[in-house]
């Protein structure tokens, strides 16, 4: 039975604690830590142990203490009740900000502590440091004013007050969705998570504040910009520290902050890691429910740190901390231990993956035993692009190679929302059955990729992509060619594109990229002021790429042969050649990348008449044999005489019936199919997954 918050008491049985001074009295146990600090910084020496002890023999006492899974009735205690409870969390506010300035007076002013006692002090700030973030979260979630603004005051002495913004009103409605950085999805490390949470917060704050502003036709700059708050705030704290020792300590100082933050960092990626809300049909999310935070019962941990522990309640109710509920196995999941051995287990991957993520399959047996396949849920695209979920969905289930394509790259999802793709994906029930549905929707994309999308049309979208050099029309390029591949094989994938019809196209976005990029290193080389030599260079592509058989993967073999001179003008225009193919294969979904040194050499005209005479092996000619020129610089007449010498080789005939005779002996003929029925959809599904397995770049 799921506990909801309002009735948390009755589900847990009638389990009730009393509002009462010996049951609020153990929350006063965090302030016993401000007397050791005071003793630390004024006497250092063996009284620096003092604050280590306290926080070491937490976990101790865990274990003496036991579980605390009674809870306060919310609906039965009244405000009045609580005051000793909030009075603990007010004096250690109140205690805070002193120990810390006096603890800043005693290394910077009075001189007293040696250099190891310095270090060793500011080791003890971090970890006392560490409640600022629990005590400052209780605090800005408060409704009187004074209590968010001493909130915000904690947090920025340790230089994050923008988390008052970003916890509020982005993580809080966004939590257990890829709209919210703070909750990581399965399989996501701690140390992966952390660069992107931290950027986000800021981003994301900022980016809150800029709209609430806006809003309000309001501008950036007004008063009200809670900016201005925390920008008063910071200076207060580094200011005391510039004033009392100039700018060295303030690296101290930051290095204090980061330590801080990493550790609330890692509490935040503990508190819902794995853990989604469903998305609707209507394409909302589900609400926020105790299933949606991972829950400790742990006593002792709950006094010192003020039931930071029972954060599933936290988050769907806005009650103060002694009224948190604690929900069991049956509503919400549990920690194998407490939030503090948790977090240390967190900065191991491989044992908190091994640890947690059966715990959180067997979450998602229990809540959701409708949903078989989480990987959309916890794919990297659904996290970049949440609006986007049916269509990964879709590939994720039919298509785990191209599922691979847009957790790397997601912004391939914005190409099936332009309106070349769009104009081809008719709407289910237009017809009046689903076999007439797929040939008009197989006929649109068919003639579309076979014939209007034409190389010299791919050619004239390229041309129209404003650029200034070889390198942004090799980055150009690049992207135009990835949406096409993906577009290309999400309709291969949905069964309106043959995969014959799709490697044919496939071939041309190849041979597009390659030429716009061929023409701007010429147009780069030509703007150098080098003299023009006489002649001319071809550029040719063997294999797959030339005959319209290309797959994801290709490798790309480029032969380049000139004729005239002189030879060292063609030599270093080429070697420009081969750096921008290289570069076009890097991170393209539709060729492996290039090694360096990669790519065919530089021959003369006559050099390669005389290879294909005698070439090195039958496959050597039989590759030559398929070879198209694709570019030429210079005399338009070096692509007929390269033509002329591929028809001139002795054996060419031969060379080129060989491969075909092979696959003759391998395989019937295919036949091509009629316009294809669901199950032949299914089919070419399966096929296109085979063609998202390119090589991971």
């Amino acid at each position: 039975m799921e506990a909801r918050s309002s009735d948390a008491t009755v589900a847990m049985g009638g389990r009730v604690v009393e509002p009462s001074v010996s049951n609020a009295l153990p929350h006063f146990v965090p302030l016993l830590i401000f007397p050791l600090v005071f003793a630390a910084a004024m006497y250092g020496g063996w009284w620096l142990a003092g604050p280590f002890v306290f926080f070491m023999l937490a976990d101790r006492f865990d274990h003496l203490f036991g579980l605390e899974e009674r809870n306060m009735d919310p609906a039965t205690t009244r405000e009045s009740q609580l005051f000793l409870y909030k009075l603990s969390l007010w004096l250690w506010a109140a205690f805070w900000p002193v120990a810390f300035v006096f603890a800043l007076w005693q290394v910077l002013v009075v001189g007293r502590l040696s250099l190891w006692e310095i270090g060793v002090t500011a080791a003890i700030l971090t970890l006392v440091a560490q409640t600022v973030f629990i005590v400052g979260h209780e605090l800005v979630h408060r409704r009187t004013p004074w209590e968010r603004r001493l909130g915000e005051f904690l947090l920025a002495s340790v230089s994050y007050p923008h988390y008052a913004t970003e916890h509020v009103y982005i993580h809080h409605p966004r939590v257990c969705t890829p709209l919210d950085p703070g909750s990581a999805p399965k399989g996501l490390s701690f140390w992966q998570y952390l660069p992107a949470e931290v950027a986000n917060n800021l981003v994301g704050a900022w980016e809150f504040e800029r709209r609430r502003l806006t809003r309000r036709h309001l501008p950036l700059w007004h008063y009200t910009n809670a900016f201005w708050r925390y920008a008063v705030q910071i200076v207060f704290w580094y200011g005391l520290i510039f004033w009392w020792g100039g700018p060295w300590p303030l690296l101290l100082y930051l290095a204090l902050c980061g330590s801080v933050v990493f550790s609330m960092k890692i509490s935040n990626y503990v508190q819902h890691y794995g853990l989604r809300r469903i998305r609707m049909p209507s394409g909302r999310f589900e609400p926020v429910k105790p299933r949606h935070a991972w829950s400790a019962a742990y006593k002792f941990t709950n006094w010192l740190y003020y039931n930071m522990q029972r954060h599933a309640d936290h988050h769907t109710s806005n009650r103060r901390y002694p009224l948190l509920q604690h929900h069991g196995e049956a509503a919400s999941p549990q920690l194998p231990g407490s939030y503090a051995q948790m977090n240390g287990m967190a900065l191991f991957p491989k044992r908190w993956f091994e640890t947690i993520d059966p715990l959180l399959d067997r979450q998602r047996a229990q809540f959701y035993p409708e949903i078989d396949d989480w990987s959309a849920y916890d794919s990297r695209a659904f996290a970049a692009r949440p609006d986007a979920f049916d269509v990964i969905a879709e590939i994720h289930a039919a298509a785990p190679g191209l599922a691979e394509w847009i957790n790397r790259s997601p912004a391939l999802l914005d190409t099936l929302r332009e309106r070349e793709f769009t104009d081809l994906e008719l709407p289910e029930g237009f017809l009046s059955d689903a076999e007439s549905e797929a040939i008009a929707r197989c006929g649109l994309a068919r003639l579309y990729w076979t014939h209007e999308l034409s190389l010299s049309e791919m050619r004239a979208q390229l041309d129209d992509i404003p650029v200034q050099d070889a390198g942004e029309a090799v980055e150009a390029a690049l992207e135009w060619s990835n949406g096409k591949v993906f577009q290309i094989a999400v309709h291969a994938m949905r069964g309106s594109l043959s995969v014959s019809e799709a490697t044919t196209a496939l071939s041309r976005v190849a041979e597009a990229s390659i030429v716009t990029v061929l023409s701007a290193v010429e147009e780069d080389f030509a703007d150098r002021g080098v003299p023009e030599a006489s002649g001319g260079v071809a550029v040719a592509v063997p294999g797959p790429l030339a005959d319209g058989g290309a797959l994801p993967g290709a490798e790309l073999d480029v032969r380049f042969v000139y004729d005239g001179g002189p030879a060292r003008y063609y030599e270093a225009l080429c070697r420009r050649f081969r750096k921008a193919l290289r570069a076009l294969s890097r991170n393209n979904l539709l060729l492996a990348p290039v090694p360096r040194g990669g790519l065919g050499g530089l021959h003369s005209l006559a050099e390669f008449e005389e290879q294909l005479r005698n070439p090195d092996s039958g496959r050597e000619l039989a590759a030559l044999a398929r070879a198209r020129c694709v570019f030429v610089s210079g005399d338009d007449e070096i692509e007929e005489r390269f033509a002329q010498a591929l028809r001139d080789a002795p054996g060419r005939s031969a060379a080129r019936e060989a491969p075909l005779a092979e696959l003759r002996e391998a395989a019937p003929s295919e036949v091509e199919p009629d316009p294809p029925s669901r199950d032949t959809a299914s089919r070419t599904a399966t096929d296109i997954a085979a063609l998202g397995h390119g090589p991971a770049r």
